[in-house]
């Protein structure tokens, strides 16, 4: 079961939670649906020396909102 963060539309702020199946979840702060997915940072590091290219592949992107070089959401 997978931990999402999610951005209120109506009161402007994140939190995170955990979500089963296809269920919207509500704000915690206001009660609102009107919510939306955002894309998380990593969770592991790697230790092999390959994080440093990519940390700098990441910088390199042309995506403010994330630090994918390749983001299906935004086009980047």
């Amino acid at each position: 079961m997978p931990i999402y963060e999610y951005h209120c539309e109506k009161c402007d702020k994140n939190f995170e939670c955990l979500v089963l199946g296809g269920d919207t979840p509500a704000c915690p702060a206001c009660g609102t649906q009107e919510v939306a997915r955002l894309m998380s940072a990593c969770g592991f590091v790697s230790k092999s020396g390959a994080g440093a290219a990519a940390k700098r592949a990441a910088a390199d992107s042309g995506c403010s909102g994330c630090g994918s070089t390749n983001c299906s959401s935004c086009g980047h």
